[in-house]
């Protein structure tokens, strides 16, 4: 059997869907097995735009952003990403000879996940409680219905939401969905595709990537802009939980699973 990589595609606008499913044909015909996980960010505030709902974010009080995920929002969360940017991804890999399968984290009990009750947020400069964030954290993946899907020889395409205990869907960040499919699955490798060449030491400077970019197993991620700070996150999550590697690289060029120049996220700490 060989080996799974898990591939998140960023929601940037930035990030080019074509030339990722050309990158993730190419290792499907190959023989690779490759697992497809997506988020949405330019489509759901897009289709939030059209229907008069501006989306907000909760900032943690370590400096990690989030989507504010209240009912409305959570219905466009679905909406954008299982009726556009799926589709869109399903039509790209079909054209190329891939027949992939989309699915959200509620389609055979795929995505199982914590719901938030509470979160702990700074607004205006203060400290708040939210308790309406219809939101949650990863805690199973179905991987056995993955591992099925593969042997068919389908690509799966997956998203959130998930499903809470309540058995009512929940939003999940997406880059901490990849990296909980990437450890369900006993991943060798996890690509997280972004609109910016990887970890850079100046956000100004594209060429200032950081070709390795430690962090610690344990305590706070480094605050850094641009929704990196969450995929360092789930960067650390993948790695503690047994995926042999991690890549942060540019969702923009040409060939995005084959460009170099991207960053390596590893651990350090006690927890290793």
């Amino acid at each position: 059997m060989s080996e799974i990589t898990v591939v998140k595609c960023g929601g940037n606008a930035a990030v080019d869907p074509a030339a990722l499913c050309s990158d993730v044909a190419d290792m499907v015909h190959a023989g690779r097995r490759v697992v497809v996980v997506h988020g949405g960010s330019a489509d759901i505030e897009d289709v939030a735009r059209r229907m008069g709902a501006p989306s907000r974010t909760l900032t943690s009080p370590d400096g990690v952003t989030t989507r504010y995920t209240d009912a409305e929002a959570l219905d466009i969360v679905t909406l954008a990403l299982a009726g556009r940017a799926k589709p869109r991804l399903l039509g790209e890999l079909s054209r190329r000879g891939v027949t992939a399968l989309g699915m959200t984290g509620l389609d055979g009990g795929l995505l199982r996940a914590r719901r938030k009750r509470a979160h702990r947020a700074r607004v205006d400069g203060r400290l708040v409680v939210v308790r309406d964030n219809h939101s949650g954290v990863v805690t199973e993946v179905n991987a056995p219905l993955i591992i099925r899907l593969l042997d068919a020889g389908l690509t799966p395409v997956i998203s959130p939401p998930a499903l809470a205990e309540d058995g009512r869907p929940v939003n999940a960040d997406a880059d901490r969905v990849a990296a909980a499919v990437a450890a369900g699955l006993d991943a060798r490798l996890l690509v997280m595709l972004t609109g910016a060449p990887g970890v850079l030491e100046d956000p100004r400077d594209d060429a200032s990537v950081i070709p390795v970019y430690a962090v610690a197993s344990d305590g706070a991620v480094p605050r850094l802009g641009g929704g990196m700070s969450m995929k360092l996150l789930a960067a650390r999550d993948a790695l503690r939980n047994g995926v042999s590697r991690v890549v942060i690289a540019d969702g923009r060029v040409r060939n995005p699973l084959r460009a170099t120049g991207a960053t390596r996220v590893v651990l350090t700490g006690a927890g290793r």
